[in-house]
């Protein structure tokens, strides 16, 4: 089993990348990431001082694309747009969404299925809601025949993931 190394960046000195670092690996298994020259360096235990490059720091930092597969392959353009909309309004149900949207209803209904099957949404349990989030401040209300759905934690890491492709291609 690998375990992943956390890296977290010294305030001391604050390296930017391409900078000469090195690591320092603290009791909490994290390891602190110095420049080569930082001043903090020299009162460390040297026995704890490891040598890092920023290739392998940006590695740790950035999820690899395999653990997006094969549920994110899956996804299209208005499938980013659904979740999305749930990123801004928070819990919504697929009649509102499809409003939004400007997507046919049945076609909405399909998406919130597909999405919650494949992990990036989750239906929202209990009958009373917080009345959609920006719209109407401290409303709550109850709706027994509407399905709320809301992002789950996958769906944001696929959002991450689209706009980070996104930026690569309009490069």
């Amino acid at each position: 089993m690998r375990t992943e190394l956390t890296y977290k960046i010294a305030k001391c000195c604050a390296p930017q990348p391409k900078a000469p670092v090195i690591g320092y690996f603290k009791e909490d298994g994290t390891i602190t990431v110095h420049h080569s020259e930082c001043g903090a360096v020299q009162g460390l235990r040297t026995e704890r001082l490891l040598k890092v490059s920023w290739q392998e720091i940006q590695a740790a930092e950035t999820p690899p694309e395999a653990s997006l597969a094969p549920a994110f392959a899956e996804l299209d353009e208005t499938d980013y747009f659904v979740l999305k909309h749930h990123q801004e309004f928070g819990m919504d149900y697929s009649i509102v969404v499809a409003e939004a949207l400007q997507i046919p209803l049945e076609e909405m209904h399909r998406r919130h299925r597909k999405l919650r099957a494949l992990g990036g949404l989750k239906r929202v349990e209990g009958r009373i809601i917080h009345y959609r989030k920006n719209i109407v401040k401290g409303k709550w209300i109850k709706h027994r025949n509407h399905t709320y759905y809301e992002l789950t934690p996958e769906g944001k890491t696929w959002i991450e993931a689209f706009e980070k492709l996104s930026s690569e291609t309009s490069i």
